[in-house]
């Protein structure tokens, strides 16, 4: 069915007289940043970016939405990876950019808590809780630019997930405007508050679907004034795993990070940069980068070193960086492995969560019928053991056309995701299902789940103006979506 144009020139016109001058864009050459996120991969471009400075901007702004029936996307950082926040690529979303609502509004070093706006950067956040002697743990690759609300909206984890938690464990209160444009105020430092339904888990991890994130009120913690970082190379995956349920014994919860990297990943980095090199006298199939940190009088260093002394039935070779600047070499393995994954080209991410004790069987059964079924293609795996999340990405030969990739990512998909299937697991850890994982997800939700989703939905925006087609499928008759 062909998509049916919207009224474009009335709803700039109700959105121009509700909001002030400055506020709305609408030239070209101002929406194409807007238009893109970082992977590259999705586009959209939106009829219109509105950039409020305060929540009564942008009440307003979704009281004139909802009145005129005008669809809306939400917009942090664009550092998500599932086209959430990218306009719909027919065109007629206006995007909601947060970007100039983003100050820290409080800090209690006493409470452990901050309340920060939602186009705060999280790096920004970050330092000025480590300014108060505080950790805000929620810690990625993309957290210089990445923004609060995004993190809430998508319920983002991260390296430190394995004590920390998700972003969801770390917010105490939300400021949201809903779809009508009321503000809905539920921000509080309160560690307790028993006081019926916790409303806002319904926004924590809804990526933009049920109301607009303007605030949130987040957890802090002590910062570690010790901070101890390894890198082991093992035998197998089935030993790496072995290794973990000892550090959480031993190291408790003093362990902050336990990722896991398979070869082929160290491969990368080291192609990608000549300034890294092999951090062990030789090569092993499986590597895991260890971290933890603490506080007082805890001697970290000896914990640590004792652990790896006692697990040389499981570790062929391991390094402790004896410095800062020797932790942040070992942790740019990590990092450089992603950025170069892809050769400068596309390659297929997938997110994907399983039960700690099966992640090396999942891991096991996913490489080994890919190899059966795409020998051609180059699977890198790596991921943050302690949760059970596992990025299995595939990069297509050099030389492949766009066609013949785009098919390799369907397929390669598809024999991931039954692997998945096998061992129980989730298609989503921590990037959200968006547009691009929404068939895989509605493919495998149960009815009961699909109907209370639905409910819940239309409670909150029943003319299903935010984020349209996002998560679930655009409402029948939503015109040209």
């Amino acid at each position: 069915m062909n998509a049916v144009p919207p009224p474009n020139a009335k709803w700039l016109a109700a959105l121009a007289a509700a909001l002030p001058e400055d506020v709305l864009l609408t030239a070209d050459e101002d929406l194409a940043r807007y238009s893109r996120d970082w992977s590259g991969d999705h586009f959209g471009r939106p009829l219109a970016v509105a950039r409020p400075r305060s929540t009564d901007e942008v009440s307003a702004l979704m009281r004139c939405c909802y009145r005129e029936g005008i669809p809306v996307v939400p917009q942090g950082g664009l550092t998500g990876l599932v086209g959430a926040a990218v306009a719909a690529i027919h065109g007629g979303e206006v995007v909601v950019s947060l970007e100039r609502m983003n100050k820290v509004r409080s800090i209690s070093a006493v409470d452990f808590a901050m309340v920060v706006e939602a186009g705060c950067i999280l790096e920004d956040a970050k330092n000025r809780a480590e300014a108060e002697d505080c950790l805000l743990p929620i810690t990625f690759g993309a957290q210089g630019s990445c923004r609060i609300g995004g993190n809430v909206a998508t319920n983002a984890g991260g390296f430190n997930v394995l004590r920390y938690g998700m972003t969801r464990d770390l917010v105490l209160g939300l400021e949201v405007v809903l779809a009508d444009g009321r503000i809905w105020n539920g921000l509080k430092m309160l560690r307790k508050d028993n006081r019926g339904y916790d409303l806002k888990q319904l926004f924590i991890g809804s990526e933009g679907t049920l109301g607009i994130i303007t605030a949130a009120a987040l957890k802090l913690f002590p910062r570690p004034t010790q901070v101890e970082t390894a890198l082991v190379g093992l035998r197998s995956v089935e030993d790496a795993m072995a290794l973990y349920a000892r550090a959480r014994r031993e190291c408790s919860d003093l362990l902050t990070a336990f990722e896991l990297i398979l070869r082929v990943g160290i491969d990368i980095a080291l192609h990608a940069r000549d300034d890294l090199k092999d951090p062990l006298g030789d090569v092993y199939p499986v590597y895991v980068l260890i971290e933890a940190s603490a506080g007082g009088r805890v001697d970290l260093a000896s914990i640590l070193q004792d652990f790896l002394a006692g697990a040389d039935d499981l570790v062929m070779d391991g390094v402790v960086a004896a410095s800062r600047a020797q932790a942040e070499k070992l942790w740019l393995l990590r990092e450089t492995m992603v950025e170069a994954q892809g050769r400068g080209g596309r390659y297929l991410r997938t997110d994907v969560s399983v039960p700690i004790s099966g992640l090396a069987d999942f891991v096991t059964d996913a490489l080994s019928s890919l190899e059966k079924s795409h020998p051609e293609a180059l699977a890198v795996t790596y991921g943050h053991v302690g949760d059970g999340n596992v990025h299995l990405n595939i990069v297509p030969p050099e030389g492949m056309g766009p066609e013949a990739v785009v098919a390799l990512f369907h397929e390669t998909e598809k024999v991931i995701f039954e692997a998945l299937d096998r061992s129980g697991g989730s298609i989503s850890a921590e990037h959200g299902i968006g547009r691009v994982k929404q068939k895989a997800f509605l493919d495998r939700i149960d009815e009961v789940s699909l109907d209370l989703f639905g409910r819940i939905k239309d409670a909150l925006d029943p003319s299903h103006i935010l984020s349209d087609g996002r998560i679930m499928a655009s409402r029948p008759g939503s015109g040209y979506r």
